[in-house]
């Protein structure tokens, strides 16, 4: 399997915090990132009914977190040991 570029966590996490599902795409994790960013969207709407308040700030950590995470998988997986 010839080399893959190595994912930035940092990027990715930092990616992710601007906008959700954003730090899924870099590390790519495509279908993932959209389903944060449908999420995020559903998440927006909800701040009409107040729960919105609760279900925003947790699903962007867990988005930030997942993004650090998943970068660090990718590259444990395609790095040359």
């Amino acid at each position: 399997m010839p080399n893959q570029p190595l994912k930035n966590p940092g990027i990715a996490a930092v990616l992710s915090a601007l906008w959700s599902g954003f730090g899924q795409i870099y590390n790519g994790q495509i279908g993932k990132g959209i389903l944060f960013i449908i999420i995020q969207a559903i998440n927006g709407l909800l701040f009409f009914v107040l729960i919105g308040f609760i279900t925003w700030p947790i699903m962007w950590i867990w988005g930030v977190v997942d993004a650090y995470r998943s970068a660090e998988r990718y590259n444990r997986m395609y790095s040359d040991h």
